[in-house]
């Protein structure tokens, strides 16, 4: 995992940071949730929260998991997407 940049960084409840950042991974990029520093294994993006729980509508990470508002599910998906456009526009441009 190559680490790109910080998209949002939250202070969870219990005092906690959490970094979301894109990171590139096989070729490819996604998000990755760090807590306190330590990569915390998930979802690629931000999950659907079924139900939601007040603004809290997604998801991402796996002990601790943390919640994301929309427009923060939103930014992170949007981040990620631009970063995979590039490669393939590289990848056509080259070939």
């Amino acid at each position: 995992m190559i680490y790109k940049r910080t998209v949002l960084t939250k202070i969870l409840s219990n005092g906690m940071k959490a970094d979301f950042a894109v990171v590139r991974e096989a070729g490819a990029f996604k998000a990755a949730l760090f807590v306190s520093g330590r990569y915390v294994p998930g979802p690629a993006l931000p999950e659907l929260l079924d139900p939601p729980a007040a603004d809290v509508t997604h998801w991402m990470g796996n002990r601790p998991g943390v919640g994301l508002t929309s427009e923060e599910a939103e930014r992170i998906i949007r981040e990620v997407e631009i970063e995979n456009s590039v490669i393939e526009h590289r990848k056509k441009a080259a070939g």
